[in-house]
């Protein structure tokens, strides 16, 4: 059933659907000369200030309130359980979005094309990590995804921005029909899964513990997210077994080495480096990069080789945590060295954005005190 259901034809028809409702609001905005108001609307949902309806240009209005509705078969019970596991877990979970979730994305040749294009991850890489690590935390914190909650909000913005970039993209002149429709349902899809069934197996890599239920009831939450951001449900797996077969498809589909792949994958890894302090962490963002999504992608996305030994043995010998100059790299030692990168990555994304006329990086306060993480308020 699964395989009939993944097959590449029923695959590629989804390469040429997108969102009829974002494209419809934000052409009628770009149609009716309303951009400057769109612009403004935006910042508001980046501060997630509370927008009003009045507020709206006429022809948001009803995105809103359509994109707002949360799917009938949501599960608040899994929810939480789900937001349980994130409040375990979040700095770890962060750390495989940064080495695991985005790397994958970038190794789709075809879908990486639109983060080319818009050059924002070469041009401003700290933005791009930051916004997408913000609306993890914001979907997953409690109360995130129900209703007013700010995770739904930031769900709701970046649906809207994936519009206006399909919007500009295709007035560019610059997209090519091979690839599909930029941000398309497959990538959409795609995308998704490197956020949840992605992201559980990398836990079980890092040798975080949870149960089966736990793991349904997180990837229960990111297929909420998923509705809320428009993926058509038939590209939306009910169990996470199932999503994890739609990826492993994707995946098979899609991951090629590109130039564009590999340029995002550098920015990436320099910006990861330049977020730990000081010199004991050298090269552990490429060494997780390579541990997390395998020899074979990292090789395709042009990650340097691992050197376990040489790049650990400082971290773990500093915590007291080892004493030989060999490490034996067990699950227990694994799981404590992850541990402690994660806190420092976030402790990264909160001192990065420091700054009057930047928005800080918002950590809810239980979280943050759960992860040891500093607060924005005295970065």
């Amino acid at each position: 059933m699964a395989e009939q259901l993944w097959s590449d034809d029923l695959l590629e028809r989804p390469r040429q659907q997108c969102d009829p409702l974002a494209d419809e609001a934000v052409s009628g905005l770009f149609q009716n000369g309303q951009v400057p108001a769109a612009n403004t609307l935006m910042k508001q949902l980046v501060a997630n200030e509370q927008v009003l309806p009045e507020q709206l240009p006429a022809g948001l209005r009803g995105y809103f309130e359509q994109s707002g509705r949360l799917p009938p078969w949501v599960d608040l019970g899994l929810l939480r359980k789900g937001e349980e596991l994130f409040g375990r877990y979040g700095p770890q979970i962060v750390l495989s979005l940064l080495c695991s979730s985005l790397p994958s994305c970038y190794a789709a040749a075809k879908g990486v094309q639109v983060l080319h294009l818009t050059a924002r991850l070469e041009t401003d890489p700290y933005r791009r990590i930051l916004e997408t690590s913000q609306m993890i935390i914001d979907v997953m914190a409690p109360g995130g995804l129900e209703s007013g909650g700010l995770g739904l909000r930031s769900a709701q913005k970046v649906r809207l921005m994936h519009a206006a970039v399909r919007h500009l993209i295709r007035r560019s002149g610059q997209w090519n029909a091979e690839w599909g429709q930029p941000i398309n349902q497959e990538d959409m899809a795609g995308t998704l899964l490197t956020f949840s069934s992605l992201i559980l197996q990398s836990l079980k890599r890092m040798g975080c513990d949870f149960t089966p239920v736990e793991s349904q009831a997180y990837y229960h939450a990111w297929r909420v997210v998923g509705f809320v951001m428009g993926l058509d449900e038939r590209l939306m797996p009910t169990s996470a077994e199932e999503g994890e077969r739609l990826m492993a498809t994707i995946q098979i589909r899609h991951y090629r080495a590109s130039a564009e792949g590999q340029a995002m994958t550098r920015a990436l890894l320099e910006m990861m480096q330049h977020m730990l302090p000081g010199n004991a962490f050298d090269g552990m963002p490429a060494t997780l990069t390579r541990y997390l999504v395998g020899d074979t992608t990292a090789d395709l996305l042009g990650v340097p080789p691992s050197d376990w030994e040489r790049i650990t043995v400082g971290p773990l010998r500093m915590l007291g945590w080892v004493v030989d100059k060999k490490v034996d790299m067990k699950p227990p030692v694994v799981a404590k060295l992850v541990s402690l990168v994660g806190r420092r990555m976030l402790d990264g994304l909160v001192w990065i954005n420091r700054g009057p006329e930047r928005l800080p990086f918002r950590i809810p306060s239980a979280l943050r005190e759960s992860w040891g993480v500093q607060g924005w308020e005295r970065a």
